[in-house]
């Protein structure tokens, strides 16, 4: 853990630092307040020193989404380039003799038409304080932030300082330079060259400010007279062109060789271009100016300096009789509690009122977990032994707030040792969102029980269900209080009951995917819901007042491989976390339940009796996990004793997973025209025979005889004619 002073994201809301990945749209993540930036003295965990071992680690997780691990790849963002000076030309704006610029991309310095610098680069200081239009733009690009989707979504805008720089590969030109809100200060060296043709900022900004476009990459194929830009940068591979000693080299070639061109010429007495990797990840600032959160360890004394707290009066706790009148950090108004004498010299010291990133405590509870109640962190032994965590099911917005910080957490108590592993969590799975319509009237949220949905041929319309004013109907988002689209889960299970929501929200899409919430939908799961429970009863009645009559097994071999098939499936598909696939299967088994059922209206011998029982029984046990009340009520029901959820698991008789007939599609000349029923592994005489026998092959064939049948066996049959 370092101290340092930083640009920060300060949110006037919360009143405190948010770390960049907490900054959405320009908004703090909690507050929703237009975030400003601030210069303050924080405390920051080197998560820096670990980027290129958390980026090559990214590989080993295989059993994480791809997506996750992509997002975490972009986000550590490892760019190989140049750090690349370029000389000013002299100027009474700045004493400076060069401008030094990282870039990724120098095989397209012959394109380059001008050089842009953050906001807080070093010469822009001096320049903003002569010039007020600099000054007044630097101040509107710092209240943006410098999160990543903001800097992506903004419009690319500049000013000119009035500095020039002589462009380092073509005698006599010089190119302008410009302060851009897209350029960080805190990403290679706040400074870059423009390559309008080949970036897609850089484009929009030279389009905006009339600045040169200088295509020096041609597509392969293209022909270079009449190559042009479409109304965006061209960043594909291709030949070098317009670039004298590059031209006819491929992109990478041509980088490896302007690298050694810069390497051997000097600016300033170093070298001109120095090949170097820089990752997008930064340092992690943990402070935060709020009384919720661990309180950092460290006390302040003016003679001895900034000191840990010493280890016997760990933890340090935050006081339970806090302020809340004032604005700000409430642990700098409380009368007592930062005052504290220094460890070391004895004399009155202060303690550190700044707390911690609450994402510190979620990026290690995991390891806490092991032994919650031990005197130290972790135990190493116990933490090894149970760690690490085999399946972690969370959503998709904590890939980089939560899981990169876990991971880097992990890499820092196996260090200390903490911790006996480097990864955190072996599987992820990413869960969708439950989602609902937003509605809005007079620019207000409505909430979903005050509205009242009507749908005719013209489409749905929305009304106050007091009032009977008009509602907007706004997009389908995730759902919150902020937009009112909540539904009250209270409301829900008194109307319809815990086991309907939970089953509807298992049937309707993959665990992946947002799932809307309808009013249709929740009806739908509850209408299945009184379908097992009348399943269940109807058998119970038959079995009550049926004496069993004769030997029929009809129907009955077909019921049990169903059922003995829906174990199986269910069984799988919940350990793969497919639930609505389990669903399927179990609205498959109760579909043949309800309808072998129907078949018994006259009368049940004892095979069908017993097939019947074995099946509507595995039905309520396949339900259970989904919905526990319905399946408890329903096995005492059954007569059964004890707890559905503490009996075995269904067995599954191997023998019924096996088909005796398999459905073979049937082709002419490579076009489906029907399909035939055979034993599985039927002799190819006996295929071929069904296959020619089919009305539509046969009316094609016109009595001829095929040239050719290619059969693949349990599979499909094409007749070449």
């Amino acid at each position: 853990m370092t101290r340092k002073k930083s640009k920060v994201n300060w949110d006037p809301v919360d009143m405190t630092v948010l770390a960049n990945e907490q900054v959405i749209d320009g908004r703090g993540w909690r507050s929703g307040a237009l975030v400003e930036q601030r210069e303050l003295t924080q405390w920051f965990l080197k998560v820096s020193d670990y980027a290129e071992d958390l980026l090559e680690a990214l590989d080993t997780l295989d059993r994480w989404p791809e997506k996750v691990r992509t997002m975490q790849r972009n986000w550590i963002g490892k760019s190989e380039g140049l750090r690349l000076l370029f000389e000013l030309v002299p100027s009474p704006l700045s004493e400076a003799r060069s401008i030094e610029v990282f870039t990724t991309r120098p095989d397209t310095i012959f394109g380059a038409s001008f050089v842009a610098l953050s906001a807080d680069h070093p010469l822009v200081a001096d320049i903003a304080a002569k010039d007020e239009t600099v000054a007044a733009f630097v101040a509107e690009t710092r209240r943006q932030g410098t999160a990543a989707e903001t800097l992506e979504k903004a419009e690319k805008l500049g000013v000119p300082t009035g500095l020039h720089v002589k462009h380092p590969v073509k005698d006599g030109e010089t190119l302008p330079v410009y302060i851009a809100n897209f350029v960080l200060m805190d990403y290679g060296t706040g400074a870059i060259f423009g390559c309008p043709a080949h970036d897609q900022r850089d484009f929009e900004f030279a389009s905006r400010y009339g600045l040169p476009i200088i295509p020096v990459v041609l597509p392969e194929g293209a022909d270079p007279a009449a190559f042009a830009l479409e109304g965006e940068a061209y960043t594909g591979p291709g030949k070098l062109y317009h670039s004298e000693f590059l031209d006819g080299l491929g992109v990478d070639e041509a980088k490896k060789k302007i690298a050694g061109y810069f390497g051997n010429r000097a600016v300033d007495n170093r070298p001109q271009g120095v090949v170097e990797v820089n990752y997008r990840l930064r340092d992690w600032g943990i402070s935060r100016q709020r009384y919720w959160g661990c309180p950092i360890p460290v006390i302040h004394c003016e003679v001895c300096g900034t000191l840990p707290v010493p280890r016997k009066d760990l933890p340090v706790r935050l006081p339970d009789d806090i302020p809340i009148d004032k604005p700000g950090n409430a642990l700098d108004h409380h009368a007592t509690w930062k005052h504290v004498d220094c460890p070391q010299c004895g004399r009155a010291a202060l303690r550190e009122t700044d707390t911690m990133d609450t994402f510190v405590d979620s990026s290690w509870y995991y390891a806490r977990f092991t032994d919650p109640k031990a005197n130290e962190p972790t135990v190493p032994g116990v933490a090894n032994a149970w760690l690490p965590v085999d399946q972690y099911i969370g959503g998709v917005e904590h890939a980089i707030l939560h899981l990169l910080y876990s991971r880097f957490f992990a890499r820092a108590m196996h260090k200390t040792g903490h911790l006996g592993m480097d990864e955190p969590f072996k599987g992820l799975f990413t869960q969708g969102m439950v989602v609902h319509e937003t509605y809005r009237a007079d620019g207000e949220w409505i909430s979903p029980d005050e509205v009242d949905i009507s749908a005719s041929d013209a489409g749905r319309t929305a009304k106050h269900r007091q009032t009977g004013a008009p509602i907007e109907i706004g997009s389908i988002e995730k759902m919150s209080k902020s937009k009112k689209n909540v539904i009250d889960p209270d409301h829900i299970v008194a109307t319809y009951g815990a086991d309907t929501a939970r089953w509807f929200m298992l049937s309707d899409s993959p665990p992946e995917r947002d799932v809307q919430w309808t009013e249709a939908g929740i009806e739908g799961a509850s209408r299945f819901l009184q379908r097992v429970w009348k399943i269940v009863m109807e058998f119970k009645g038959l079995r009550e007042d049926t004496t069993p009559d004769g030997t029929s097994t009809a129907g009955v071999e077909d019921l049990l491989k169903i059922a003995h098939r829906a174990v199986q499936n269910v069984g799988e598909d919940i350990e793969g976390l497919r639930f609505n696939r389990a669903v399927a299967q179990i609205y498959e088994l109760s579909n043949a339940l309800a309808k072998f059922q129907q078949t018994l209206d006259g009368g049940a011998s004892a095979p069908q009796l017993a097939a019947l029982e074995d099946g509507v029984l595995r039905l309520v046990q396949l339900v259970a996990p989904m919905m526990p009340h319905l399946a408890e009520t329903c096995w005492v029901e059954l007569g059964k004793s004890g707890l559905v959820a503490d009996a075995l698991w269904p067995s599954v008789d191997p023998a019924y997973l096996v088909d005796s007939a398999v459905v073979i599609a049937v082709q002419v000349n490579g076009k489906r025209r029907g399909e035939i029923t055979v034993p599985v592994g039927a002799a190819k005489d006996l295929v071929e025979k069904e296959a020619l026998s089919l009305e539509a092959v046969a009316r094609m064939l016109e009595g001829q005889t095929p040239k050719k049948v290619i059969i693949v066996p349990d599979r499909i049959v094409n007749v070449v004619i």
